[in-house]
């Protein structure tokens, strides 16, 4: 009898509470959808109206629009010139078409913006670009967010792009920085056609390794790394931000990526394999090709200067903490152990600066230089002109480049391309597409490590004058298809189905 009466007790209890359930569930239903709805004629609205905007701004003008977002447009470095010999082909290839370029760069003019891309890159536009001076590029630098870096910039980047939308409203938009977030508001708000350069992915499974597997590297500070607790949070949230970055970039309608490494990262997050192919950056390999005498050789024997000339080890990269220029001055220090009588070895560290936190690495590099007794034979050389750039290539024995995971390696192709024996690290780019036999023979050399990267450079300079020209000329051959015609070509043939004439 008394589990009889529990029963029955029981059970007006259970159906009391599914009565309770379904009052609060249907309710909140019916409010979901309403909002869901709700949120879906404003978008539609928003949307007609930024196309009205679209249509007023063109006035009576049936020509297409097209706009890049490069915030940092008025930078040294390899992505900056993919964006002008992105627009020089398109502008060559299009003579209707205009073309804007979003940019953060407000200290500058417009004509001091391309100016600087003649003298940095040697590459001029057939015809004038519109630039939109963006007010909020704040949003997007790394400084802004202590922690949480990638999620901050990224909604930081969604922000920047709506500044850039309001604007101005292209037809065609094209994100070739790599700010994946903005492309779903330009494609579904704006109403645009949207493509995607990829130079390095936001996130990528090497990074979600390193967090997993406790390495400190630049972007995995020690404080987490010596942390299983913190760890496992952060690959939580790599992983959840790793779904969401795919989300965002697979609205692209057509991804180009600039390397096999990138392609690989791409299509596992964004998973658009129809829509996505490899186009290798542009890399001004005829200017380089040019600015070595043949004949001239820097010599090969222990020993020191010949003809009363420095030998010199040159590195190319901007100023970024993921470029790794310590390792390149600790591995320098090593290989000066290693040859303690030779005199004549410099190191020249060339790269773009584009902001105060780049300025204070380099101090910070000069510091390191004196805490390794190396500061005279190091030197910097910041925001070089294209003229100045080719004669350190066409004077320097070895090209170095110490960046793990390189997406591509625009510097090692110039470097290959001005006749140094390239010195790169073993992994990326560099491993995949660039430092590759060729026809069955070496193009340079693969390193990791400081001691590994001394002993390298020790037996490049080891090498006989026959044998360093053997590995020059088979290195300059290769990389033809580098050139700025090769990018032209697949470029074009890649972004041609986004150029149709606008619908008014």
């Amino acid at each position: 009898m008394a589990d009889l009466h529990h029963h029955h007790n029981f059970s007006p209890c259970l159906c009391d509470f599914i009565r309770l359930l379904s009052s609060l569930v249907v309710p909140c239903l019916v409010l979901s959808l309403l909002l869901t709805l709700l949120l879906f004629l404003l978008l539609l609205g928003l949307r007609a109206w930024l196309r009205g905007r679209r249509k007023s701004q063109a006035g009576g003008d049936a020509s297409l629009a097209v706009a890049f977002f490069h915030p940092y447009c008025n930078a040294g470095g390899g992505g900056e010139r993919v964006l002008w010999c992105a627009l020089r082909a398109l502008m060559q290839r299009y003579p209707g078409v205009s073309f804007v370029v979003y940019t953060g760069d407000r200290g500058v003019t417009s004509a001091q913006i391309l100016e600087r891309a003649r003298q940095r890159f040697d590459v001029e536009l057939p015809r004038p670009v519109t630039f939109v001076f963006l007010r909020r590029r704040a949003l997007v630098e790394a400084s802004s967010y202590p922690h949480f870096t990638l999620l901050g910039q990224s909604a930081g980047s969604m922000v920047l792009g709506w500044e850039a939308l309001m604007a101005f409203v292209p037809d065609v938009y094209v994100d070739s920085m790599g700010y994946a977030f903005t492309l779903p508001i330009f494609r579904y708000l704006g109403g645009c056609r949207v493509a995607s350069y990829v130079h390095y992915p936001t996130v990528s499974t090497d990074m979600l390794s390193a967090v997993r597997e406790r390495h400190p590297r630049f972007n995995n500070a020690a404080w987490i790394s010596g942390s299983a607790a913190l760890s496992a949070l952060k690959v939580c949230y790599y992983c959840v931000f790793a779904i969401l970055y795919g989300l965002a970039g697979s609205c692209s309608h057509v991804v180009l990526v600039n390397s096999t490494w990138t392609l690989g990262h791409i299509l596992a997050l964004w998973r658009c394999p129809a829509r996505t192919s490899v186009v290798y950056p542009p890399c001004h390999v005829k200017a380089f090709l040019g600015c070595r005498d043949e004949d001239e050789e820097l010599g090969g024997e222990e020993g020191g200067e010949e003809d009363g000339k420095r030998r010199t080890i040159v590195s190319v990269a901007q100023f970024r903490p993921e470029k790794n220029h310590p390792l390149q001055i600790r591995a320098f220090g090593k290989l000066l152990d290693r040859r303690p009588n030779d005199s004549s070895l410099r190191l020249v560290l060339i790269g773009g600066c584009r902001d105060c936190e780049d300025e204070e690495r380099v101090a910070a590099l000069r510091q390191l230089c004196r805490d390794l007794d190396v500061e005279e034979r190091v030197r910097f050389k910041l925001n070089l002109p294209f003229r100045d750039l080719k004669r350190e290539l066409a004077e320097a024995v070895i090209g170095l480049h110490t960046m793990r995971n390189e997406h591509f390696g625009i510097g090692v192709v110039e470097c290959m391309a001005a006749g140094t024996v390239v010195l790169a690290h073993k992994s990326g780019g560099p491993e995949l597409d660039i430092v590759v036999p060729f026809e069955g023979e070496p193009t340079g050399f693969l390193a990791d490590g400081e001691e590994d990267y001394a002993a390298t450079m020790d037996a490049i300079l080891a090498l006989t004058a026959e044998q360093r020209e053997r590995i020059r000329r088979n290195a300059r051959r290769s990389v033809m298809r580098f050139s700025d015609h090769e990018f032209h070509a697949s470029f074009l043939a890649a972004c041609d189905s986004l150029m149709s004439p606008p619908e008014r």
